[in-house]
């Protein structure tokens, strides 16, 4: 049975045969319900609203096929059979409805009938019970398997692997897996709970029936519920004849692809059966996240992504799929991962061009700095003593200056019998991070305090869009722990406050009760509940009567914006093309920023078209209006969607004019008609990342601010040049060469007093002349140039390596080597390699030519010396 029809089995058994509604797979990104995960990793965790009791599922039986991701894992793909990051999660699930019965029969049916999977190799575990919680063992389900069939003897109490909890307090309860015996190839006999791969865990059955409090007491819930996992690559390798899961139809185009790429086999040996399991499970891994909104970064899920397209390309790189650092493998990699699964997940397709132009783009860059982060490792590596642990520093200019993920430094370290300083590495992290934080200035959000805070009062009812101040009652208050200003998280029952979300930032305002008044500082949004974070003065209480107050003063500039994003974003794909899709914005009072799918830089000229068609409706003071449609007739009218975002069955549709330019879904706030925006002036154009493209953009008042500013700088700097203004450009064009001839000129006589100095330091060794000068005062272009004219100097067997320092921590090498110097064995790329690391970096070049850069000025004259003896070695 093939993946496909296997995946397909499963869900007709439960929606069509047993009453379940299909849902379709959530998208990799959690609901802002889960702030404690980056990515879903299990079937249930999109419906955790239903199961907190926090929103209505669309019905008491639902079922799905989940898309996940394990990020813990990923060090571990390739290492084994079973180890894989990305996978999809069959499950059935009941709201209140069937519980322990109705699971274990449908369950049965399942697997005997429409899978056909023999009893005897069938095992089944209950919960022994836990005397901690005052449980026994689970007799009932025991039970309701002997009844469907299952033999006594083949039913296995398991302790704490068999009680399921959703964390330290809420629901939880104990669970039944089912197992199959794979046989005796696979290991010996015994039963599930033994060490090996024999017996293979395939479905899960949890039975939430408890709720523990925060003492650890469980108490019965009223309404039990049903939460079912069956991975869809180990029940295909159990229904296609016991294989691996690396083995399975479904990823067999991609093992095809790299041993037709490589000239290896799958299953030679070890290095290629590794890299090729990394290749099938990355491959597909890196292309969902993609395309379900992840993007590259060195933080949070982007760095999730990140590491595993930087893994696949260095085990791409051990099998020969990178033998002249060309880009390419990972957009084929990509292409069989949406021809093989496109037709069951449509964003695979739809941001097929988008996610290939990414992944190169990735793949480029990481591929510039590959072999300098290889050659300073397998310096590092020389460098460390047997079995001890590769520094952290070394590990943190790794990931710092060449792009290696840590955890691919400390694979690479551990198969050369290394650890690597995670301590040191951490910390080094940590102060950067903080640096960051401090250069950027922003405070902290309590997100988590905030999301369990959302649950303990009902959703507030949103009335912001065409209300701006409100009475209302406050129905949750509480001070956010360990705040050193005091402030609290509030609920109200109706609110004007829009929450940060879709690009534009939260309301600020007020909210005024007869004894206190707190200043909204933030508002944070959960799908479709908001927590108000203010700072409080005087009184608020649960159940008070309130005013809610919008600052119009923020409002109004960030509605003008928040419209403006939709006009640029209609008037790039006029000018670019309908390739253009949203990947981000910002929309605050005094600016904007959009970002956008598109491979290069725009010119000038198409700028300023995007700016003339957004003006041209502004001009024309068109309106703009809303309305909450189904999904499905937004889609049939063309509405614009972003990208990785997740729509209810309703959605609000904006439109500028009849919608025929402009139509999107969105949830943000606008002005009645284009003519309040003023103006739209484009700042510019820049590269955010991987095929995307950011412009930034003022409005209005602060448009015309700007304009005022830059005119008045002009006029000042003709009045010092003594030019009208009309002629400023031309006269700084004139300055501009003038001053470049003079550089030229000063650097000439540099390098000239350089070169007598650097002659003095000549040195015969056997076939060559060598000239190894440190000059701090030189740059990059001037080292280049003395390194020409040393050369020429110093006649046959010329080599010369120049050293320049820049502060204590920026230094530069350069070995150039004359063409007979190079036959008599002088290599300038491998010279410098085995001196960057001296000063703690990298680099490389050709026979004749190669720069390196370094961190460590302080050792600079020790490379230089090094550099020396590595040519007297060749002598």
């Amino acid at each position: 049975m093939k993946s496909a029809e296997i995946r397909q089995t499963f869900l007709d058994h439960f929606a069509r045969d047993n009453g379940h509604a299909e849902v379709p797979s959530a998208s990799l990104i959690p609901s802002a319900y889960d702030p404690s995960i980056l990515l879903n990793t299990a079937g249930m965790q999109p419906f955790m609203p239903y199961f907190l009791d926090v929103e209505q599922p669309p019905g008491p039986r639902l079922t799905s096929c989940q898309k996940c991701f394990r990020a813990v894992d990923i060090e571990e793909v390739g290492f084994t059979a079973r180890h894989m990051t990305f996978f999809e999660m069959l499950g059935n699930f009941s709201f209140g409805d069937y519980f322990k019965r109705g699971a274990i029969e449908m369950a049965w049916d399942l697997i005997i009938n429409k899978f056909g999977i023999p009893l005897d190799r069938l095992w089944v575990t209950v919960h022994e019970g836990d005397p901690d919680l005052g449980l026994g063992l689970d007799t009932e389900a025991r039970d309701l398997w002997i009844e469907v069939g299952m033999p006594a003897d083949r039913i296995v109490a398991l302790g704490e692997d068999n009680f399921w909890k959703a964390g330290a307090t809420g629901p939880c309860g104990p669970c039944s897996e089912i197992f199959f015996d794979r046989g005796p190839e696979w290991g010996p006999d015994g039963q599930p709970g033994d060490e090996g791969d024999r017996y293979l865990e395939f479905y899960n059955l949890v039975f939430m029936q408890y709720r523990r409090d925060p003492e650890g007491r469980l108490h019965e819930l009223p309404a039990k519920n049903i939460d079912t996992g069956m991975g869809l690559e180990r029940i295909s390798s159990i229904l296609q004849d016991n294989v691996s899961i690396f083995e399975i139809d479904s990823v067999q185009p991609i093992t095809s692809w790299a041993e037709a790429r490589s000239g290896r086999t799958y299953g030679d040996d070890e290095a290629t059966t590794k890299a090729m399991r990394v290749l099938i499970d990355h491959g597909r891994g890196m292309s969902f996240l993609a395309s379900d909104g992840v993007q590259p970064s060195n933080e949070g899920r982007g760095y999730v992504l990140r590491r595993v397209i930087r893994r696949a390309i260095q085990h791409a790189d051990r099998i020969g799929l990178y033998p002249q650092r060309q880009v390419g493998p990972l957009r084929e990699l990509h292409a069989l991962v949406v021809d093989t699964f496109g037709a069951g997940h449509p964003a695979l397709v739809e941001q097929r061009a988008f996610v290939a132009d990414l992944l190169e783009a990735e793949e480029e860059r990481f591929l510039r700095t590959l072999d300098a982060g290889s050659a300073l490792l397998d310096g590092v590596f020389a460098e460390t003593a047997p079995g001890a642990p590769v520094a952290g520093d070394a590990a943190f200019q790794l990931h710092d200056t060449h792009g290696f993920p840590v955890e691919l430094t400390e694979e690479l370290a551990a198969e050369r019998g290394h650890g690597v300083n995670r301590a040191r590495f951490d910390e080094l992290m940590t102060q950067q991070r903080e640096r960051a934080r401090a250069a950027a200035g922003s405070g902290s959000l309590p997100t988590e305090q905030a999301a369990a805070f959302v649950r303990t009062a009902p959703a507030s009812e949103f009335r912001g869009y065409d209300e701006l101040e409100l009475d209302t009652r406050v129905t949750a208050i509480e001070p956010v722990r360990g705040d050193e200003a005091g402030r609290v998280l509030v609920k109200l029952a109706q609110t004007p406050f829009y929450a940060e979300g879709g690009g534009q930032v939260g309301d600020a305002g007020s909210v005024t009760g007869p004894r206190g008044r707190a200043t909204v500082d933030a508002v944070l949004r959960f799908d479709g509940d908001q927590v108000l974070l203010a700072t409080l003065d005087g009184q608020l209480d649960a159940d008070e009567e309130v005013v809610a107050a919008v600052d119009v003063a923020e409002r109004a500039p960030t509605q003008a914006n928040h419209t403006a994003t939709h006009l640029l974003h209609a008037a790039l794909r006029d000018v670019l093309g309908d390739h253009v899709a949203q990947r981000g914005s910002l929309v605050e009072p005094g600016r904007l920023r959009f970002d956008f799918s598109h491979p290069s830089a725009l010119t000038a000229e198409q700028l300023a078209e995007v700016e003339r068609i957004a003006n041209e409706h502004v001009a024309a003071a068109e309106a703009v209006s809303w309305e909450e449609v189904p999904i499905d007739a937004a889609r049939e009218r063309g509405a614009t969607m972003l990208f990785g975002e997740k729509y209810g069955d309703v959605v609000r549709m904006v439109s500028v004019g009849d919608g025929a330019w402009s139509l999107e879904l969105c949830g943000g706030t606008h002005v009645a008609n284009t003519g309040q925006i003023g103006t739209v002036l484009l700042l510019g154009e820049s590269s955010v990342g991987s095929g995307t493209r950011r412009v930034e953009a003022l409005t209005g008042s602060g448009a015309m601010r700007w304009l005022r500013t830059r005119a008045e700088a002009a006029d000042q700097a003709a009045r010092a040049l003594g030019v009208d203004v009309e002629r400023l450009p031309e006269r700084a064009l004139e300055l501009q060469r003038s001053t470049r001839a003079l550089e030229r000129e000063l650097s000439s006589l540099r390098s000239g007093g350089a070169l007598d100095a650097a002659l003095g330091a000549r040195e015969e060794t056997g076939p060559f002349s060598v000239v190894a000068w440190r000059d701090d005062s030189l740059g990059g272009d001037e080292l280049l140039d003395l390194a020409d004219r040393l050369r020429g100097k110093l006649g046959s067997g010329a080599v010369v390596i120049l050293g320049a320092a820049e502060g204590a921590d920026k230094v530069t090498l350069l070995v150039s080597a004359s063409e007979d110097a190079v036959k008599a064995g002088a290599h300038a790329g491998n010279i410098v390699k085995a001196v960057a690391g001296i000063v703690g970096g990298g680099g490389g070049g050709r026979p004749n030519m190669a720069r390196a850069g370094g961190k460590d000025a302080s050792r600079l004259d020790e490379a230089l010396a090094a550099g020396r003896a590595e040519v007297a070695k060749l002598a």
